[in-house]
């Protein structure tokens, strides 16, 4: 086998504005041509989008190198094996997931319609894709257009344009040509692309252009996912395990130098345990990087020079103390780990999401200032992390909104391909992810069908109305089981079993042990007298 080498390829060049629209009309006439809604189709699709990317191997885990230093081993953990995994997991479940579901709930004389729901691709879409998980965050989204029948173009992030061309080449050997297409470049091209009539839209990025794209398909009524990040909290409570606490969280920020839109965004920890969490801080950084992250060869680059110099922007405006890190170099854009004690939630470390490797700690009174804390500073983040106890994290649980969350570690929700990952508010809408990702490009159809012989049992429904008619119709409404003031009702039957009483099954089966000895009594007393 000899696999596919970047130098193999040619540089990365934009996509001439002027073709854009052609490419379009290529998908959008495929899709109308019916061909790609078939289950053999999308499977043969995805096997070959698998042997395509498991040949360019070497060359994925290259350009990931170049374009952001990762490692081959995160390459291959959050990036190559995810899509791999993903594309496995979606052949074996296709066929179940294409099949038409039984509507629940229905009425038997509705059952005679043969209610159903039908699974339809919503058409020809638009997918844009982010730099930080180049492959994973635009391939992903791809597999689940490709599953649920669509035409899709795919628009890589010019950020990491070695991920980008790579992409390309990947799709063009291995996907049909007519159905899937790439298109390279910045805002000029995504703005082209905007510009025409998706049948739904996908974004993965940042709040500020989600605004914008959900503004543009809003003017042609375009169904949009938004994938969007969020000023992430972890909570860590005085019942913590402050070692276990301290070597998950900064996994997260080491992770591709913390531009994961998933990690803690700044960490919120119990006065009481404080002291310990920073001390097990340090020690887990010194077994992370024992050498220092200038020397480790496995810790991520920052993407760009603007990405370093807005970290190093945020982190020379925090009036907080730097405990641990600190030291960056943007002539290789190394960023070192940070941690940073803050005095304030008004810290502009916890009130714009970093998106790098800064890891601000704020002391707090108890649970409850905590939770106010991460609602005050972002009601909706993306994800939200809880160490503490069972009852500490149902309550933080109970108390905030999040599009995931993870509890006692990191990440975790977002690397199950059968878990829906997505945000709420204004961390995103929409989800993906294994099954999610067929849904996410799918139209949930509603079908009935009324045979002819069933007339007669439905004319009441034609005109001349008649007193008789609306007296059948009046007949169909369905009778609440709640009384004038809200109050569930039961039926006979219930009565009869609890013996008119209230409570539970256990204060009825009580009342009928007294009943069934009162009986044995007067049982008794009857024989006696006989």
């Amino acid at each position: 086998m000899i696999y596919l080498k970047m130098d193999d390829l040619p540089a990365f060049t934009h996509t001439p504005v002027d073709e854009v629209s052609g490419i379009y009309d290529r998908v959008v006439r495929t899709f109308y041509a019916h061909t790609t809604r078939s289950l053999q189709y999308g499977l043969k699709q995805l096997r070959s989008l698998y042997w395509g990317l498991k040949d360019a191997e070497p060359a994925l885990t290259e350009a990931l190198k170049l374009d952001l230093g990762k490692s081959a081993h995160e390459s291959w953990m959050a990036e190559i094996m995810w899509c791999l995994n993903d594309v496995v997991f979606v052949c074996k479940n296709l066929e179940a997931w294409m099949r038409d579901e039984a509507a629940p709930d229905i009425p038997l004389m509705n059952q005679l319609m043969r209610p159903r729901i039908r699974k339809d691709p919503l058409g020809a879409v638009l997918i844009i894709g982010a730099f930080n998980f180049p492959f994973m965050l635009s391939l992903c989204p791809l597999i689940g257009a490709v599953a649920a029948g669509c035409t899709a173009v795919l628009k890589p992030s010019e950020n990491a344009p070695n991920s980008a061309r790579i992409m390309q080449h990947v799709i063009e050997q291995s996907l049909s040509p007519d159905a899937y297409q790439v298109v390279q470049g910045g805002v000029p091209e995504t703005t082209a692309l905007l510009e025409q009539k998706w049948d739904k839209i996908f974004y993965t990025g940042n709040p500020i252009v989600g605004k914008i794209i959900a503004k543009k398909a809003a003017e042609t009524l375009t169904p949009v996912t938004l994938e969007l990040g969020g000023r992430n909290p972890a909570i860590v409570s005085k019942h913590a395990d402050p070692r276990l606490a301290a070597r998950r969280l900064l996994w997260t920020k080491l992770f591709c130098a913390g531009q994961v839109c998933v990690s803690q965004n700044y960490v919120l920890v119990d006065k009481d345990l404080l002291p310990a969490l920073t001390h097990e801080l340090g020690q887990a950084l010194q077994e992370f990087q024992p050498k220092g992250a200038k020397s480790n060869e496995d810790y991520s680059r920052i993407v760009n020079e603007r990405q370093w110099d807005r970290l190093k922007s945020l982190l020379d405006s925090t009036k907080g103390k730097i405990l641990y890190g600190g030291y960056t170099d943007r002539d290789i854009l190394l960023f070192e780990p940070t941690v940073v004690q803050v005095a304030s939630a008004d810290d502009p470390l916890l009130q714009v999401e970093s998106f790098g490797p800064l890891i601000p700690i704020l002391a707090v009174q108890n649970l409850d200032e905590a939770i106010r804390i991460a609602n005050d500073t972002d009601a909706t983040p993306l994800a939200m992390y809880a160490f503490g106890s069972k009852a500490d994290n149902a309550k933080v649980l109970a108390e905030t909104r999040s599009g995931g969350a993870t509890l006692n570690d990191a990440m975790f929700p977002a690397s199950m391909p059968t878990l829906p990952f997505g945000g709420v508010g204004d961390s995103g809408q929409g989800s993906y992810r294994g099954r999610e990702s067929f849904n996410c490009f799918t139209h949930r159809r509603s079908i009935t069908q009324t045979p002819g012989w069933l007339e007669g049992l439905i004319d009441f429904r034609y005109p001349p109305y008649t007193a008789k008619k609306f007296k059948a119709i009046k007949q169909m409404a369905d009778t609440p089981d709640f009384d004038r003031q809200g109050n569930a009702k039961k039926s006979l039957l219930w009565w009869l079993l609890l013996l008119g009483g209230k409570g539970s099954v256990a204060s009825a089966g009580a009342r009928w042990a007294v009943l069934v000895s009162l009986l044995a009594v007067g049982a008794r007393m009857m024989a006696r007298v006989r």
